[in-house]
């Protein structure tokens, strides 16, 4: 096991499986994670605010919705279309919900634990809420559907369901996987692949005709925010300085005392009623 990845001892075995393994990170550690996840946060943030007044002004960076789009469409090929379209169906509202829900069971029963797991399915689920209201509140129409290659749509554009929720994927998952095990070889793939991935998902959703480039860059800034959350949240719950007690005792002490208190009162009510 990795250093500083010690398992809590003497914890009782459910909150092992919910909490999963403790970290040892130094106090200046735990600030660098806080911090991150902040400035993913404040950057996701200000990114969308200035995608979204883009938008609904149709300036800045909504300037470059139309040439990006009719740049695509002059390279449209047989090949190309063919390797596009798989893309769409995977991360897609049909398919993606069932990878997510394979990886995560699995992912739960191989670690013996389920605190990962869970939170790569909230990011998930949160994508989805946070895209559900903001579509309605934009009302974004898509981009012509004679150019749609794979049918029409008529739903809203603003922001791309397909690229939130691959970012989501990709980036929570390179995280929770590289802040127990990070090797150079192993951070170098995970982060290629990610990249890889949203870049690909991006284009096929441009390409196929289906939304604008600024569709995309307010998901990747919204699924900064999540990231941002999800980097500080698990840093809260499963990270100890050296020195201090772990979560899962302090919880452990906390339930405990709960428990005799609450086992002190039914005595005394047991002694008053005799």
């Amino acid at each position: 096991m990795a250093a500083g990845h010690e398992p809590v001892q003497g914890q009782d075995s459910d909150h092992h499986h919910w909490m999963g393994v403790q970290r040892v990170v130094s106090l200046r550690g735990q600030h660098r994670l806080y911090i991150s996840a902040l400035l993913l946060a404040l950057v996701g943030t200000a990114l969308f605010a200035l995608t979204m007044a883009s938008v609904v002004q149709d300036t800045w960076l909504a300037g470059a919705d139309e040439p990006v789009r009719n740049w695509l469409l002059t390279l449209r090929t047989p090949v190309f279309t063919a390797m596009m379209t798989p893309i769409a169906f995977i991360f897609g509202p049909v398919a993606m919900p069932i990878t997510v829900l394979v990886v995560t069971l699995t992912w739960a029963l191989i670690a013996q634990n389920a605190w990962r797991p869970l939170m790569l399915a909230g990011a998930m689920l949160a994508g989805v809420v946070i895209s559900q209201i903001i579509l309605p509140i934009v009302q974004r129409p898509r981009p012509p559907a004679q150019a749609m290659l794979l049918g029409p749509d008529g739903s809203y554009s603003f922001p791309s369901g397909h690229v939130l929720g691959a970012c989501d994927f990709l980036l929570v998952t390179a995280f929770l996987v590289l802040s127990r095990r990070k090797t150079p070889l192993l951070t170098s793939a995970i982060c290629l692949a990610a990249v890889l991935g949203i870049s690909l998902v991006t284009i096929s959703r441009l390409y196929l005709g289906y939304h604008w480039l600024t569709d995309a860059i307010a998901s990747m800034s919204l699924s900064l925010v999540i990231l941002g959350s999800t980097i500080a949240t698990d840093t809260r719950h499963t990270t100890y300085s050296p020195g201090s007690k772990p979560k899962a005792e302090q919880h452990s002490f906390r339930y405990g005392h709960v428990v005799q208190r609450r086992k002190g009162l039914r005595a005394y009510l047991s002694r008053r009623r005799q």
